[in-house]
């Protein structure tokens, strides 16, 4: 496939407002790009926008009640213009997702086989024999016990484990180009967690696929990214790569994201926590979302959005904290109109 940008993905000033009782601000100028067969983690605490920036990408929010404006590329495509069929193929095939909770994304009336074999159909006009051969490949992929007698299971004829695996197999069985993951190991032990952290690794080293995982655990972000984005308040406050993050963290957030990590911590201390909680999301930003919390605030911080800094090749960070030492990348954008 040719394409005609030399990253896969590229999202640039995604603005997602959900109407109802009140409006809300879930993302708010997003600026996002992601290079053919990275992994990119998205990092931030509950509510930040992380999962609704995936559903975008899918065009999976709710129609009726949402506004979405900007642009989104996904391998030279518009995803903003699709609709109908344009759509259908999109998804699964350029673009697939791996959801959090695998019990509600599977069809309970179906077993894993015909769901697999279902997408494959689809996407690649197959016949069905191909097709549950190809299901039967993935679930060996995924490393299933027994893959002959578990395509003839029902979802909850599996463990939770079992399911994810299967989840996985399901949304890889057309090799997308891009693979969306929202947190999908939060609902699992620690072992099972790490085998599913590593079995995505290598599937993505073996089908060359970009990935966008969504997190708060910073451990999770660590064991599977190239790089790392941290969200806040619909918007991306820091980024950077790996150990750009984790050993030279710039903004405020990212900082006090990293001491209040559990991992590692003397239980003979008292945890570090970030005071205050996250702002309503029912009134656009005019300043920098995080100024109420932060003990390096400035008047100034309350007053305007905050410039977006470059302080070295591949990384950002929104706070003026990163002034004179790293040039402007972009203005800050002055906030449009609700």
């Amino acid at each position: 496939m040719s394409h005609t940008t030399p990253n896969l993905l590229d999202i640039e000033g995604l603005e997602v407002r959900f109407h109802g009782e009140r409006t809300v601000h879930a993302i708010n100028g997003l600026d996002l790009t992601l290079k053919p067969g990275e992994v990119m983690t998205i990092l931030g605490e509950s509510g930040s926008g992380k999962s609704v920036t995936l559903k975008a990408l899918l065009k999976l929010l709710p129609e009726k009640r949402t506004a979405m404006s900007g642009a989104m590329r996904v391998d030279g495509i518009d995803v903003m213009a699709l609709t109908g069929r344009a759509l259908s193929d999109y998804r699964g095939k350029t673009v697939s997702m791996i959801f959090q909770e695998p019990a509600l994304a599977l069809d309970p009336v179906y077993t894993i086989g015909d769901q697999i074999a279902e997408a494959v159909i689809r996407h690649e006009r197959v016949s069905k024999r191909e097709a549950m051969d190809r299901a039967l490949d993935m679930l060996k992929r995924v490393r299933i016990p027994s893959p002959e007698s578990r395509l003839k299971n029902y979802p909850h004829e599996m463990s939770g484990g079992m399911r994810q695996r299967a989840m996985i197999a399901l949304a890889l069985a057309c090799k997308p180009d891009l693979l969306l993951a929202d947190e999908p190991t939060t609902a699992l032990d620690a072992t099972v967690q790490i085998q599913v952290l590593l079995l995505l690794r290598e599937l993505q080293k073996e089908f060359g696929m970009g990935i966008i995982f969504v997190t708060h655990d910073i451990g999770v972000a660590v064991e599977i990214s190239d790089r790392i984005a941290v969200m806040y308040a619909g918007n991306i406050v820091e980024e950077g790569s790996v150990a750009e993050i984790i050993k030279d963290p710039r903004h405020p957030y990212t900082k006090g994201l990293l001491e209040a990590n559990l991992h590692d911590a003397d239980p003979s201390e008292t945890l570090t926590s970030i005071p205050g909680s996250p702002p309503p999301l029912d009134v656009k930003p005019d300043h920098c979302s995080f100024a109420p919390r932060c003990a390096y605030a400035e008047a100034r911080c309350f007053k305007a959005l905050p410039p977006v800094l470059k302080p070295g090749p591949g990384r950002r960070v929104a706070c003026i904290l990163e002034e004179g030492r790293a040039p402007v990348m972009t203005p800050a954008r002055e906030p449009e109109p609700a």
